[in-house]
């Protein structure tokens, strides 16, 4: 791992254990995993034993929920810089380290708004569990009759009726959904269609999973990944009956609870892909230096494109640190050749995990355009200071270009 920050001595040391952890247990047990999560409708109804053996271990180093920054007491302390250096060691075995360390999404964001907006009863029932890794949970935001990267079009429907919410609406890609330890849903939807404010329309509630009315319809498949036991499924809701004690933060506050969860999930998702461009790099040097693998009287990395390919994918990391990840992959894939696509090695699904983070999160153009927008509000700043170089640039020539 490269990092150009610095960090406590603290994160320091969890940097070196978490090496230790990911290089001697989590990347050794992906096949296992793997071979544990069975095939047909096995996927969907067990968790791979060795997950639960690596969540007891990381417990053990004190490698557990370090994802909640400092801001919050339940967490370790840690700023949100540090934790996304080791987020980057977690990616380069994106599969299993996030989760053994319980900093796998969508759990991280769920805990995140738990922690920031829940009553002392919704952290109590929920919360508690999720920290200790006893249940898993899902977020359902995403529709399929929508654009949902504007969250205003969301159409489910989240009505009071005396004491409860009915809540009635068709999601899609509702990560987490599929997983049998899943056991509450937190679910936007509209509570207040009408209100003139837009973006105080929508409200978020806790649904248990086991509450009447939710169908878990089918697995999503990403590049052909179910990603089971997980999964991103299509769900349901319909007359959905939970307590108005379950929203979150009050109704129509929907907005503000989502901007607080996908913030923090995106910065993560992003270092944990940088994780994944550093293992590609790793992956394509084994393969190119191995004295067994020759063509043309040579090993591949004396061949002068493929030696051209490792510096650019070198450069590329470390100028952009997360820009260039799917050219980073791509290089290692072909470097592979054929077996760059096939499940014998973990590039094929980086290659499916990184594209698909260019629109988990919202869209890479709805980021753009925030950035563009924070960038923008300089503007009067820009043209007073402008102005004000003008001014004395005039009074410098009025003394004649004395200062």
């Amino acid at each position: 791992m490269t990092s150009i920050f610095e960090v406590s001595p603290r994160c320091q040391e969890l940097q070196k254990k978490l090496i230790d952890f990911v290089n001697n247990d989590c990347l050794p047990a992906e096949e296992i995993y793997e071979s544990q999560v069975g095939t047909g409708d096995k996927r969907w109804t067990s968790v791979p034993p060795i997950m639960e053996e690596l969540k007891a271990k990381a417990k053990s180093l004190g490698l557990w929920n370090l994802f909640l920054n400092k801001s919050y007491p339940e967490g370790p302390g840690l700023t949100n810089l540090e934790y996304a250096t080791l987020c980057e060691i977690t990616g380069r075995c994106p599969r299993v380290a996030p989760e053994a360390l319980n900093c796998s999404a969508p759990d991280t964001g769920n805990m995140e708004v738990f922690a920031k907006y829940g009553t002392p009863e919704q952290k109590a029932k929920w919360l508690v569990p999720l920290m200790n890794g006893k249940i898993r949970s899902a977020f359902a935001m995403t529709e399929i009759a929508v654009s949902s990267s504007d969250a205003t079009n969301i159409e489910t429907s989240i009505e009071r009726v005396g004491d409860h919410y009915i809540i009635n609406g068709h999601k899609w890609w509702i990560s987490g959904a599929g997983d049998p330890r899943c056991k509450v849903y937190l679910v936007m939807g509209k509570s207040d269609p009408n209100n003139e404010h837009k973006y105080r329309q929508q409200s978020i509630v806790i649904v248990p999973a086991d509450t009447p009315g939710i169908e878990v319809v089918r697995p999503m498949h990403v590049f052909g990944y179910d990603d089971a036991p997980e999964g991103h499924c299509e769900v349901k809701f319909t007359n959905v009956r939970v307590p108005v004690a379950n929203i979150i933060l009050g109704e129509g506050r929907g907005f503000e609870v989502i901007q607080g969860r996908l913030g923090p999930g995106r910065i993560h998702h992003c270092m944990r892909a940088i994780g994944m461009a550093e293992r590609s790099l790793d992956v394509m040097i084994a393969r190119v230096t191995d004295p067994s693998r020759r063509t043309f009287g040579r090993v591949l990395a004396r061949h002068g494109t493929v030696a051209a390919d490792v510096a650019k994918m070198r450069i590329e990391i470390n100028a952009s640190r997360l820009m260039m990840l799917q050219r980073v992959i791509d290089l290692a894939i072909q470097a592979h050749g054929a077996a760059g696509v096939s499940q014998d090695f973990p590039l094929a699904r980086f290659y499916a995990g990184a594209r698909t983070l260019r629109i988990a999160d919202g869209p890479d153009e709805v980021h753009t355009m925030q950035l563009a927008r924070f960038e923008l509000m300089r503007g009067d700043d820009i043209r007073a200071r402008d102005a004000a170089i003008k001014a004395r640039r005039a009074q410098i020539l009025d003394n004649g270009s004395k200062l």
